[in-house]
């Protein structure tokens, strides 16, 4: 077959040589090159017409010189590679100002920027490739001509049956009315968990082979080419893909054929004075390997496929390989059955291969024994590494298909896979961390402790250990008689934050506690645990976010998790100024503002509400004055913090309970409060009323954007059912929430490519920059422009996003 953008070309040019206007209803940028001579363009999401002065617009050039704009920019959500390091402004730029592509390139050595010029001249051969890419092909040779396209009557029983078919009840039935026919019926989706029927062999682990020589490699690389797509695996000696070696790749081609290169795996023998052991003879050179594999893992025609892709592509990063295009098994099985199951590869392989594959434990043995994988035999190495290839490549060939039989195709292309290049820079980049500054806040902290445990041992009459649950129960609820005291299985007091709150309005010694504890956590946790986590070559701490974590589409952060550092407290938001920009930098946050109320205005169909947001009212002080009839100009701190907790409590399915004890009122008050918003603004409470409704009935709900969120336990009885139903209503709008973030940040580095900046962190609502001062106000524009029209054109709200934007010489000044 042919690509649908070659075929709309061929028949728009045939139509034009023919004499006709053509107009192509379609947003895609890639058309924009067919735009002049009786060619136009009608965006139906924006309604607008696009022609050329509309073309120059976006591209910053007329139609004819459009391919050569995005040959330099690339385009990562297309796979197109491009120039690295140039967008599409400086792309408009430099076409302008030498006329084509072919000239610029002939002329390379003439632009004074030396990181410029050096990109065009080292990808030159990557960027005529890209250009080849993204040019269309107008003479497509194709079996129909411009008459059979003539509009005729439908065939009914066809269209009715392809209608059917494609599972399109509401439209069959409007057609076949219209038509005086019958609508066929339509049969419910297979399960799924039903398995896409694919023949695979058996696994044969002896099948698998090691490759020593480099004909042998250059062997498997001509199968790679002659297939289009190649299953692959890095082996290594850590996680921690900062400090992680190389030590062999994995690849295959298809279910049953795969081998194992080895690079570094030791002999075993400690040879030297250092305890050191030589490298296992026979290996290829790290060096040979690489520069045989660059090559296809950086071929936009070759698909490159991997499980937990993005850490791969920082291993592969760090020897000078961009792999591009990519697939990744984790996230096919994450987009499809977010909520059901872990997506580990051996949980997948178990789930839909019926294999077991070998435990990493067997071979690298665990507690103080284990050993690297550079020390693992290679002989034992291979089945092993060579498995995880073969397994990924089997995984891929079953869970690809399903996106379109499930509907999710345009969830996993648009807001997964494009996603893993993105994080992948940022989490390479990380962000300085000021060591110094991290070790007086540890000492701070530590002098804060030994006070307050003064303080406590003085109400509490005698020395004890704060920090134990047990010995504080006993003090309490034995020594001090302190009521509600309940023991455990174990016989020990509860002493848990719950119980210490409801004691500390009453009793001093349980305030004290809370704050001692706030401040250990602090300690523990983050400036103690921080500097341990700063980089030893670039001063930087580089966390790891996880694409696959929460069911609702949210990232998160680990090694060390950078999104839950504390910013209620004074102490908490101090840990941020430890946070710093490279010298001559600044950093600059960009934070949504109240997204996900706004999603709930848009969802619920409040109009008061999205009227409000539109005229950027205070939305915590309009809500309490809709519930307590008091006037804005009468309103008082205390009633719009009630408002405030109910706002938010509402987005969670808070309950009576939930919200007297955040509020620390009477259950029967809290309650009423929460009657009286739900009186106030029906909406919401139909909204939740029909999400669960779904849920129940579909065992799932979905984001805006076609993210499905299954809810397994949403018919369950007892409190499980509780907690599934508040989740089922939450999730569609943290979901969509996050899936608008995503979408800014795989936008962010085209528009941002121009200014000498990094995004570096994520963190819910936030987005985190390094920038050089001179650009700060740039930086602002473009990224605030793409975060507020991230949902566009798939989803057009009723309520504008607004960002916010602060900068600073670290981290808690910028927000």
């Amino acid at each position: 077959g042919y690509e649908a953008d070659d075929i709309i070309a061929t028949l728009s040019v045939q139509a034009r040589d023919a004499g006709g206007r053509v107009t192509i209803i379609s947003s895609d940028k890639d058309l924009m090159q067919l735009v002049g001579g009786g060619i136009n363009m009608f965006d139906a999401m924006k309604n607008r017409h696009i022609d050329r002065e509309g073309v120059f617009k976006k591209f910053g050039v007329f139609p004819e010189r459009v391919v050569d704009v995005q040959a330099l920019a690339g385009d990562s959500v297309d796979n197109i590679p491009g120039a690295p390091g140039i967008g599409v402004k400086t792309a408009a730029l430099l076409i302008n100002e030498y006329g084509d592509l072919e000239t610029l390139l002939a002329r390379a050595e003439e632009i004074k920027q030396p990181k410029r010029r050096a990109t065009l001249i080292d990808h030159a051969a990557q960027i005529r490739l890209s250009r080849q890419l993204v040019e269309l092909d107008c003479a497509t040779p194709l079996d129909f001509t411009l008459d059979d396209l003539e509009v005729r009557a439908p065939y009914p029983e066809t269209l009715l049956g392809f209608l059917a078919e494609m599972e399109f009840r509401t439209l069959t039935a409007r057609i076949a009315s219209k038509l005086g026919a019958e609508p066929p019926q339509i049969t419910t989706a297979t399960a799924l968990e039903t398995r896409t029927h694919i023949e695979q062999p058996a696994f044969d682990r002896s099948a698998y082979c090691s490759l020593y020589d480099l004909a042998s490699l250059q062997a498997w690389i001509d199968k790679i080419r002659q297939r289009g797509y190649v299953a692959i695996d890095t082996e290594t000696t850590s996680l921690d893909e900062m400090r992680a070696e190389l030590v062999g790749i994995s690849l295959a081609v298809e279910p049953g054929e795969a081998c194992y290169i080895p690079i570094s795996h030791k002999d075993g023998n400690n040879d030297d004075l250092f305890g050191s052991s030589k490298l296992a003879a026979g290996q290829l050179q790290l060096d040979q390997v690489i520069g045989l594999l660059q090559p296809i893992l950086e071929d936009p025609a070759i698909l490159k496929i991997g499980q937990n892709m993005k850490y791969d592509a920082k291993i592969l990063e760090r020897q000078g390989i961009r792999i591009a295009p990519i697939d990744d098994t984790m996230l096919l099985s994450y987009a499809l059955h977010a909520g059901l199951h872990n997506h580990g590869m051996d949980s997948l392989s178990q789930r839909y291969l019926d294999h077991t594959p070998i435990p990493i434990k067997q071979l690298l043995g665990s507690g103080k024994s284990a050993v690297t994988f550079d020390l693992v035999p290679i002989e034992e190495a291979t089945p092993y590494a060579a498995e995880d290839a073969d397994i990924t490549l089997r995984l891929w060939q079953l869970l690809k298909p399903k996106l379109h039989l499930q509907k999710v195709t345009r969830v996993y292309e648009g807001l997964e896979r494009p996603l893993i290049p993105v994080l992948a820079q940022m989490e390479m980049t990380g962000i300085k961390v000021d060591r110094d500054t991290l070790s007086r806040m540890s000492n701070a902290f530590a002098q804060k402790m030994a006070g307050l445990e003064a303080e406590i041992h003085d109400m509490a009459g005698e020395s004890f250990n704060v920090g134990s649950p047990k010995q504080l129960g006993e003090i309490m609820f034995d020594k001090l008689g302190y009521e509600g005291g309940k023991k455990g299985k174990t016989g020990a007091y509860a002493t848990g934050a719950d119980i210490l709150e409801d004691l500390a309005t009453i009793h001093d010694l349980p305030k004290r506690v809370l704050d001692w504890r706030q401040l250990s956590k602090l300690k523990s946790t983050y400036t103690d645990a921080l500097q341990d986590h700063i980089h030893p070559e670039t001063g930087r701490v580089h966390t790891c976010y996880s694409i696959a974590g929460a069911n609702t589409g949210r990232l998160a952060s680990t090694d060390p998790n950078l999104q839950n550092i504390p910013v209620r407290s004074e102490d908490g938001r101090r840990i941020r100024e430890a946070f710093i920009p490279e010298e001559g930098k600044v950093l600059v946050s960009l934070d949504y503002s109240q997204i996900e109320l706004r999603i709930l205005a848009h969802v619920a169909g409040i109009d008061s509400l999205k009227q409000a947001f539109r005229e950027g009212q205070d939305i915590h002080a309009l809500t309490a004055s809709e519930m307590f009839d008091v006037p804005l100009d009468e309103m008082t701190p205390d009633i719009r913090r009630q408002a405030k907790a109910i706002n938010f409590g509402v987005i969670y399915g808070i309950s009576g309970f939930g919200l007297a004890r955040n509020l620390r009122i009477p259950r029967s008050e809290a309650q009423g409060f929460i009657d009286r918003y739900f009186e106030r603004f029906p909406g919401i409470k139909e909204y939740m009323d029909d999400t669960v409704a779904f849920a129940k009935a579909n065992n799932r709900v979905e984001t805006l954007f076609g993210r499905v969120i299954h809810t397994p336990e949403i018919n369950a009885k007892g409190p499980t059912a509780g907690f599934a139903k508040r989740a089922a209503i939450n999730a569609p709008i943290q979901g969509t929430a996050a899936d608008i973030i995503r979408r800014a940040m795989i936008r962010m580095p085209h528009s941002i490519a121009d200014l000498p900046a990094k995004m570096l962190l994520q963190v819910h609502d936030e987005l985190l920059f390094e920038v050089e001062h001179h650009a700060v106000d740039q930086l602002i524009d473009a990224a605030r422009g793409v975060m507020e029209n991230a949902a566009d054109p798939i989803v057009k709200l009723d309520v504008p996003l607004i960002v916010d934007a602060g900068q600073g010489a670290h981290w808690a000044e910028a927000h």
